[in-house]
């Protein structure tokens, strides 16, 4: 954003990591090449998939002058970027339904197998440096709010856990995420039917340096267990064998129940055929399921997180997703540090594009060592970023026995040009 971009664009191969190396294109100004996108695998899942192209469709909606092509076969992508320009003034739509006045309606195609979270993430790294609010409307046939199997969260642990993080980087005013439908993944783990809406109004000139070393105790346990299309009975049973394991660890815990219909979506095509079929007839429900998300607390602001939902297929009790869930929350607890997994991306790509200062966090070993921050960590290099600086901690017996590191980043500088001074 700051500099024009090089006439040469970075080359990069694979899949992998797509969704990150758009963004931080968008963000450096910085275009890309990508080729060899599943180009050894089965003829039936060549190059982009449908929610990879859909992402791509929701960055044009929220820039002005992207380039994005696209090779023969799906393999090969370009992608230059434009200017964050959000969706306050914007005449453009990512979906055939028309846009209303300053709210991009995007819809994703029911082929989707990943969560709105995939979508929502890389919209909320991008608001702090639009020149006007982001205001997104994600729905659709493809549109699962709750956690999948592909390791998205859901819509509650966005808002809950890695949305509030925004705050240590000055960014807290007017940011808001709203869900309209609730869905789960429908049969075959695709398509959901949901509806979300992100809104996203504070922009800064630059993010906040960060430091942040004392991850503190747990002090409090918050959830919601949903359940779409079927009894609240479910709920109850998941809730009931959640604090059964938790109760013992932080008595403050509460989880909020909320008990919705399954949303209808528009059929592929019609099983009877004919004259004289039923308008109804013509749609189906979908995103059946239930599922749960639960954000520890600590004293010093820390959030861990965990999220399990029920399987398309089914044939999963309330009471085992209740007792994974509470697990799940237990391990990541104890990887210690002040960011979990799931929020670590979003963290250290903030610091990054922050003020040109060193900024701190502490991190588990565990989530420094894990693929995505490994890749981020060159990515980062490949686009300008400068190296990380990693040393042990030093807690003078404080915390005995953790095992975290503490990571340095310093930023680059990457200021909101379309942002007025006020």
């Amino acid at each position: 954003m700051a500099d024009a971009p090089p006439s040469k664009p970075l080359l990069f191969t694979g899949a992998k990591s797509l969704s990150t190396r758009l963004i931080l294109s968008t963000l450096t100004g910085r275009p890309i090449r990508i080729m060899k996108i599943r180009s050894t695998t089965s003829s039936t899942a060549t190059g982009l998939l449908p929610h990879e192209i859909s992402l791509l469709r929701l960055l044009d909606a929220v820039t002005n002058g992207s380039r994005i092509e696209f090779s023969m076969t799906g393999t090969g992508l370009s992608y230059a970027p434009g200017l964050i320009v959000g969706s306050g003034s914007t005449t453009s739509t990512s979906s055939s339904t028309g846009n209303r006045a300053g709210v991009v309606r995007h819809e994703v195609p029911a082929e989707c197998r990943r969560g709105a979270s995939y979508f929502l993430l890389p919209l909320a790294l991008l608001a702090p440096f639009a020149k006007t609010p982001i205001n997104v409307l994600l729905t659709g046939p493809g549109c699962i709010t709750s956690a999948t199997s592909h390791g998205d969260v859901s819509v509650d642990t966005l808002r809950t856990a890695i949305l509030p993080l925004f705050a240590r980087f000055g960014v807290q005013n007017n940011i808001e995420l709203r869900v309209l439908r609730r869905s789960n993944p429908g049969a075959g783990g695709r398509g959901g039917g949901g509806e979300v809406q992100l809104v996203f109004g504070h922009q800064v000139r630059l993010p906040k340096t960060l430091h942040w070393m004392h991850p503190g105790r747990v002090k409090r346990v918050r959830g919601v267990a949903y359940a779409t299309g079927v009894g609240g009975a479910m709920n109850a049973r998941v809730i009931e064998t959640v604090r059964g394991v938790l109760n013992p660890l932080v008595p403050d815990t509460y989880i909020f129940s909320d008990v919705s219909s399954a949303p209808f979506v528009a059929a592929a095509e019609n099983s009877r055929g004919g004259k004289g079929v039923a308008p109804q007839d013509k749609k189906k429900k979908t995103g059946i399921g239930f599922g749960i998300s639960l954000v520890a607390e600590t004293a010093s602001g820390a959030l861990y997180s965990a999220d399990v939902a029920s399987p398309p297929a089914g044939g999963v009790t309330p009471e085992d997703i209740g007792r994974q869930a509470a697990f799940q929350l237990l391990e990541t607890i104890e990887q210690g540090g002040c960011v979990p997994k799931v929020a670590a991306e979003t963290v250290l790509v903030l610091m990054a594009m922050g003020s040109e200062d060193v900024g701190r966090v502490r991190l588990g070993r565990d989530v420094l060592g894990c693929e995505e921050v490994v890749g981020l960590a060159r990515d980062l290099r490949a686009f300008g970023g400068s190296g990380w600086g990693v040393r042990d901690v030093d807690d003078d017996g404080e915390e005995d026995g953790r095992g975290d590191v503490v990571v340095s980043v310093v930023g680059r500088g990457v200021g909101n040009v379309g942002r007025k001074i006020a």
